[in-house]
């Protein structure tokens, strides 16, 4: 039975979204210094800039690419 109040989310739920958000955040963070880091402290220029942030890409939608159809081969979903 309801009793119409909601239930109460347990403090180690909070700390999980608390700790995921705070990863997303940092990642985020990164992402978007990278280039900036690079091109001031390492020298690289705009070009190889682009092609390592084109191969990262191109590397990870490969990857989910094949992981997808490996996934539908096997049958089984972890």
């Amino acid at each position: 039975m309801s009793t119409g109040k909601p239930a109460k989310i347990p403090p180690a739920i909070w700390a999980l979204g608390l700790v995921s958000l705070l990863m997303d955040v940092s990642s985020e963070l990164i992402h978007s210094l990278l280039p900036v880091f690079m091109m001031s402290v390492i020298g690289a220029s705009a070009l190889t800039i682009g092609l390592i942030e084109g191969a990262a890409e191109a590397s990870a939608l490969i990857v989910k690419v094949f992981s997808g159809v490996i996934s539908d081969y096997w049958g089984e979903r972890k």
